[in-house]
């Protein structure tokens, strides 16, 4: 497996999100500029998996650290629900809040070609009838 391909179905939940963009915000507000562990990234897809886990507390989400193939996607070999809670105070807000509007307009733009479809599919429907 390709170390930068995410496992299974959560890869392909977090596809969407544009890391480069991310990556690129990251570097500009120097968000990862002291951190030798829990990077932004890692951080972001760390909570999204235990979002969708349905995760409960700083230390069950911890404990999915444990899997060796979850810490070979992150990068990380374990971490501490201390290391978390303290990360999770750092994360700029901003960021994260770009992340979600992105996805919105993502969204957006799929359901507006969508209704555009469904618009020409009907009218060529009603005017061969």
């Amino acid at each position: 497996m390709d170390k930068n391909t995410l496992f299974s179905s959560f890869g392909k939940w977090v596809a969407p999100i544009n890391i480069m963009k991310l990556q690129q915000r990251i570097d500009e507000t120097d968000q990862d500029k002291y951190v030798k562990k829990l990077t932004t990234k890692a951080y972001l897809l760390l909570f999204l998996h235990a979002q969708l886990q349905q995760r409960e507390g700083l230390r069950a989400i911890a404990d999915d650290v444990l899997s060796k193939k979850f810490q070979q996607e992150l990068g990380l070999s374990s971490i501490s629900p201390a290391q978390l809670s303290r990360k999770n105070n750092r994360v700029e807000p901003a960021l994260l809040e770009e992340v979600f509007v992105d996805l919105v307009q993502q969204i957006q733009r799929v359901s507006g070609k969508a209704c555009s479809l469904r618009k020409h599919i009907k009218t060529s429907i009603n005017d061969s009838i």
